[in-house]
């Protein structure tokens, strides 16, 4: 029996791995050769159909959702964990509330946006839209990582540095935070690639305007979002698959970083 399990789990290993390698593998080879300086000129065109202002774009949606959504979701789950009572029912209710919000559809969240951004407050298709609607999207999952690495933290380190005096923020910053670290970037990183990757919620929220967006008011359109649209269109399949390769390029970058990230904090927590 066990033998059949390791079998099984190695070639089911096998699978996941092999059809990996080959959608990067086809995003590459379909995308490199359409690879061109006429994709990053500044200004987009329907020559060009330049890719530049989405990937700025994407870098101001990002650090826009992340200003707002980290400090409260990383608040959230050290209340949750380090001040809220255990047997504290409103904490079960955020947690299966955060569960839920975790696995709604992200067309969801757009139609929220849509609705009281967009429509109700007023502003319209815009990066201020798309940057709330993103936020709210991923705060449950910033909360939820954090709380978790928080968990694993033993409870014997706490009470360790409370009996040598120090008080509970101390304990918090100079114990917990730093052993916690690299499970809260996780998330965090997790939600800048859900961000990245986003595209249905965008559309009724940040727009699909070709243009750098001047200010929070004004309407643009994010790296995936702009491939979406050049592939549905069918008049730019080729440069469509030249933005995936860019797409898959950031992504495996900002893994990267997040991997050396993790470690780097994880050696310093130890």
């Amino acid at each position: 029996m066990d033998k059949l399990l390791r079998a099984l789990t190695y070639f089911f290993t096998l699978i996941t791995f092999g059809w990996l390698v080959f959608i990067v593998l086809y995003i590459l080879w379909n995308g490199i050769p359409h690879l061109s300086l006429d994709l990053f000129a500044w200004n987009y065109t329907t020559d060009n159909v330049s890719m530049m202002p989405s990937i700025i774009t994407t870098f101001y949606l990002v650090g826009g959702s992340l200003l707002i959504a980290v400090p409260l979701g990383v608040f959230a789950g050290f209340y949750l964990v380090e001040y809220a009572g255990k047997n504290n029912k409103w904490v079960e209710l955020i947690r299966i509330a955060t569960d839920t919000l975790t696995g709604v559809p992200s067309i969801v969240f757009g139609l929220f946006g849509m609705l009281a951004f967009v429509n109700a407050a007023g502003f319209q298709y815009s990066l201020i839209s798309g940057i709330l609607t993103t936020a709210i999207m991923v705060l449950p999952l910033i909360i939820r990582n954090t709380e978790e690495a928080l968990m694993s933290v033993k409870d014997s380190l706490r009470h360790g540095s409370y009996g040598l005096g120090a008080g509970k923020l101390r304990t918090i910053f100079r114990i917990v935070l730093p052993i916690a670290v690299p499970g809260i970037l996780s998330g965090i990183i997790l939600a800048v690639g859900r961000i990245v990757g986003e595209t249905a919620a965008l559309m009724y929220t940040l727009g699909t305007a070709t243009n750098l967006p001047n200010s929070l008011f004004s309407s643009g359109r994010t790296l995936a979002l702009h491939m979406y649209i050049l592939s549905s269109e069918g008049l730019h399949r080729d440069q469509a698959n030249a933005t995936g390769v860019v797409l898959l390029i950031i992504v495996l970058l900002i893994n990267g970083l997040s991997t050396w990230l993790s470690n780097r904090f994880a050696k310093g927590g130890q």
